[in-house]
């Protein structure tokens, strides 16, 4: 059987006829997401009964208890050759020793009993970037997102925005865009943005990565392309934020930081977090305040009505592991020596300490980014930073005594797996 051939010889287009021109994979995700979505909602509502149902359909076997006894996985070590043994604490050590290396301030070039790797950072070609409209303009969120691409090296960098009643985008916003030497800006906003930069159009060219913040639809859209692209900061949607306050904040600092994150729009989350039933009154009267005063009140009581939330805990430890649980957007720690309490944060989109330190001075210029988690992705998302446009490639190199005295383990665990091939393909390498 030969293998297909596809003559590329004198081909002198650009990227988007190249990409035109390849042959392209199947879409698996078309073909199996209507299968996966019902095995996951079967899962979420059925729980235990589902896997057990779904193992039995699918694997053909019945299961009494899904999870393997620890005597089980131990015993197991008795029951292998000795010599796949030997090869898999091989293989243990040297993928510790990389990753250990990886981790550390090492240099970039790991080499390790004749196996050099080298570590290459390229970033991707094309990133696209979406700022909301509509309700406000934000011209922060286009240099927050179009800064950290420029700076991995990014070829090009494209803006998408809604448009505004006018059908223009507005001129702070453009000259955010040409501040931070954005390529191409459309006025397209909503999923539809996220759909075009995703697939490309006729107009708009697929990009490789899309970042930037939106709504409820424009975040349920990139968790839907994800896998087509790259999707940075998981869901960025609607703002958060989580105050914890003591006896010494004052609560018209703590009230106001609450209704900044309302002031964003529907759908977010402004709680308060306090030990004192004192502070809980007096914060919750200058929210009153502060919102009976505003010119978009309306807007302001709908948000709070829906997402605001004050939290009586028994002390400030406590204060900590609820605003751990909600994994925050933002989380404000608004007392004195609020940096002994960051000890016990685990999950944050980012950190405020102090009473000088309010969330709206990350939104613009701290330095590191407001494009964060929300909707508890902080449990295991970051921040929009440089890495999110950039991949890491991995150049390996191997030396003829490597090849006579690692090879062998290469040759156990790939019959191991049933893959003859695997296993010959070193094989043939073995010097005589």
């Amino acid at each position: 059987m030969g293998l297909r051939r596809l003559d590329l010889r004198g081909f002198a287009g650009d990227r988007r006829e190249l990409v035109a021109r390849l042959p392209r994979p199947v879409d698996e995700q078309d073909r199996s997401s209507d299968a996966v979505a019902a095995i996951l909602a079967d899962v979420r509502a059925n729980g235990d009964e589902a896997l057990r149902r779904l193992t039995a359909s699918f694997d053909h076997v019945e299961l009494d208890e899904l999870r393997v006894p620890a005597s089980e996985i131990s015993a197991a070590l008795g029951r292998i050759p000795s010599e796949l043994q030997e090869a898999l604490d091989v293989a243990h050590d040297r993928i510790l020793a990389y990753h250990a290396h990886e981790a550390g301030e090492a240099p970039d070039d790991f080499t390790n009993g004749g196996i050099t790797v080298r570590h290459l950072i390229r970033p991707v070609t094309r990133a696209g970037c979406y700022a909301p409209g509509g309700r406000a303009r934000y011209p922060s969120t286009v240099l927050m997102c179009a800064v950290p691409a420029q700076v991995a090296g990014v070829a090009e960098i494209v803006l998408c925005v809604p448009p505004g009643p006018d059908g223009r985008i507005d001129d702070a916003t453009l000259a955010a865009a040409a501040v931070a030497g954005v390529s191409e800006v459309y006025s397209v906003g909503g999923a539809q943005a996220i759909a075009a930069m995703a697939y490309g159009t006729d107009t708009i060219g697929a990009v490789d990565v899309i970042v930037g913040p939106g709504n409820r639809y424009v975040a349920e859209a990139k968790r839907q392309v994800s896998g087509v692209v790259g999707v940075a900061s998981a869901f960025a949607g609607p703002s958060e934020v989580v105050v914890i306050a003591g006896p010494d904040t004052p609560p018209e600092f703590a009230a106001i930081d609450l209704v900044v994150q309302a002031e964003h729009g529907p759908d977010g989350l402004a709680w308060l977090i306090t030990w004192s039933e004192e502070v809980a009154d007096r914060v919750d009267l200058a929210v009153d305040r502060i919102v009976a005063g505003s010119p978009r009140r309306v807007d302001l009581e709908a948000t709070l009505g829906a997402g605001g939330y004050a939290v009586l805990v028994d002390n400030p430890r406590q204060a900590c592991a609820v605003a751990n649980v909600v994994a925050p957007e933002h989380l404000e720690i608004l007392t004195k020596n609020a940096g002994s309490l960051l000890a016990n944060i685990e999950s944050a989109g980012a950190v405020f300490l102090g009473v000088n330190a309010p969330a709206s001075v990350g939104d613009y210029l701290a330095g590191p980014n407001h494009v964060l988690p929300t909707n508890r992705t902080a449990r295991f998302a970051s921040a929009l930073r440089v890495d999110d446009f950039r991949k890491h490639i991995h150049a390996v190199s191997m030396d003829d005594e490597a090849v006579r005295t690692l090879g062998p383990f290469v040759v156990t665990l790939a019959e191991t797996e049933g893959l003859p091939a695997h296993a010959l393909s070193v094989r043939l390498r073995w010097p005589t």
